[in-house]
């Protein structure tokens, strides 16, 4: 028996098998829970066929930047599960331009396209989700040190992420309780879609894992196995957190290069 038998989870954000959505995907699937997907309009080609892989039965698509569409899918999925144990919010977006120069330049356009579609989608899907949410379910996002500490060419996605965790902190205490958890994710750097629009991401992963206490980087099935942990029984007395799985990365202060 897997930990999360009998558990219905809704996944927003699965791209493509390298994504961490994915990984998080395949992780709960394996502890028993049955699947439900959203994806964007872009990203059908790749995100249905692997949500057909793992037998999910409700594949739709909506733009979390629409609340008609947001209210639609919740509608439809409540229909179609009658409950919702876990949702998973795996979306983030900046303008590729306002990831390549100075964060000072980012325009008002752009800031506010990546804050509504990276921090607030979180809270209109949860909000949007509440009727069909029972006690002990559990909701999930992805974040980054980047919110903490400046990340080269992280700019705006740093900002959103750091507004991102605050909102964590605040759905948890406004849904505790109802025994409703929210948590986020912090992963280290990971070759993604998402990551491939950053400049030098390639280098920064590469020296990563020579600092990280790990010494390796991490993959998108440790993200999974964490998030399978974090939506399950098991942490049923965690919530209002943003757990690492980095490696240790984020421990580090002073790093000096080794012999």
């Amino acid at each position: 028996m897997g930990t999360l038998d009998g558990k219905t989870a809704l996944i927003f954000g699965v791209s493509n098998d390298h994504s961490i959505g994915w990984g998080i995907s395949q992780a709960l699937h394996r502890e028993g829970a049955k699947l439900g997907f959203s994806y964007q309009a872009i990203n059908e080609k790749r995100a249905r066929p692997l949500a057909e892989r793992l037998g999910a039965t409700f594949i739709e698509q909506c733009d979390v930047g629409s609340d008609d569409d947001i209210a639609a899918i919740m509608q439809r999925a409540g229909d179609h599960f009658g409950q919702i144990d876990i949702l998973v919010h795996a979306v983030a977006f900046a303008n590729r331009e306002d990831l390549m120069g100075r964060f000072v330049d980012t325009s008002r356009a752009g800031f506010a396209m990546a804050l509504d579609v990276s921090c607030y989608s979180l809270v209109a899907l949860t909000q949007a989700a509440l009727p069909y949410l029972r006690e002990d379910s559990s909701v999930l996002t992805l974040t980054y040190y980047g919110s903490e500490k400046v990340a080269p060419n992280y700019n705006v996605m740093g900002v959103a992420k750091a507004a991102l965790e605050s909102t964590v902190r605040y759905l948890a205490n406004d849904l505790g309780p109802q025994g409703i958890r929210v948590n986020a994710i912090s992963a280290g750097p990971i070759r993604t879609l998402s990551a491939s629009a950053i400049r030098g991401f390639r280098d920064y992963q590469k020296s990563f894992a020579g600092i990280a206490p790990l010494r390796r980087n991490v993959t998108i099935d440790d993200v999974g196995n964490t998030a399978a942990f974090l939506c399950g029984n098991g942490a049923r007395g965690i919530t209002g957190e943003v757990v690492y799985v980095d490696s240790g990365y984020n421990i580090m202060g002073m790093v000096t290069p080794e012999e």
